[in-house]
Parts: C-alpha cells; sequence; structure tokens
C-alpha cells in the first residue's frame, strides 16, 4: 500500500474543512415595492416575488401603503424573511427588515394601511 504525500493529506484536509463549514448565509434584499403587499426580493443568487402574509390591504389606502412601505424599505434594504406558505405560486412570509423588532406586516396594521386576516399558514401568523 502506497502512502500518501503531504500534499494530498492537505488536499483531503482542505475538502474535509469545505464540506464541514457551511458557507455564510446572505440576508436578501429588497429590490421594489410592487404593490401594498407585494415585494421584489434578491438573494444574489435569484429575484422572486414575496407577499405580505397575515394581512389585508385596507381598501383605498393602497397608495399610502406602497409610500410607507417605500419609506421602510429603501433599495437594498436587508431584510429577513419567516415564510408562512404559499399562493398563487408567491412565497407568503413575514418580512422584518434588519435591525427591527416589528415585521413589516405588524406595521402597516399599526399604521392602519392594513387589517389582519390575508392567509396565514401558521399559527405564528397573527401578528
Amino acid at each position: 500500500m502506497k502512502l500518501w504525500g503531504w500534499w494530498q493529506t492537505l488536499a483531503a484536509a482542505a475538502l474535509a474543512l469545505l464540506l464541514l463549514v457551511p458557507p455564510t448565509a446572505q440576508a436578501a434584499e429588497v429590490l421594489q415595492v410592487r404593490e401594498p403587499d407585494l415585494l421584489l426580493i434578491g438573494d444574489h443568487n435569484r429575484t422572486y416575488s414575496v407577499r405580505l402574509a397575515c394581512i389585508t390591504p385596507v381598501p383605498g389606502q393602497e397608495v399610502e401603503a406602497v409610500n410607507y412601505l417605500r419609506k421602510q424599505l429603501p433599495r437594498r434594504q436587508r431584510v429577513n424573511l419567516m415564510p408562512m406558505g404559499s399562493r398563487d405560486g408567491l412565497l407568503l412570509a413575514k418580512v422584518r427588515p434588519l435591525g427591527s423588532d416589528l415585521d413589516l406586516s405588524t406595521q402597516l396594521v399599526s399604521a392602519k394601511l392594513a387589517s389582519l386576516g390575508g392567509e396565514c399558514n401558521s399559527s405564528e401568523g397573527a401578528a
């Protein structure tokens, strides 16, 4: 049996280290506010639409809700997504700007621009 050379041992150790240490995760970024409850999100690998979970925008307040979200979410704002399910091919999620204690659904309800009641597929969905 042939013994490995030092470079083969080093290569095997490097490969094992790469497999054991997960890559660092990048936070998702808001690319655009499309509707009072619809955001375009990017995560450096792909772009997708996310519908805010557990709320229904107040009729007649859509423009104000979009303006509110744009103020809270400047372009490239990093956010945490808390998936709640999907509907019509869109991810339903609670979205929380990094550094904030409140998700956007709760903020919209507090600002009276949305009401509770959209789809929530989790018991944590109530704001």
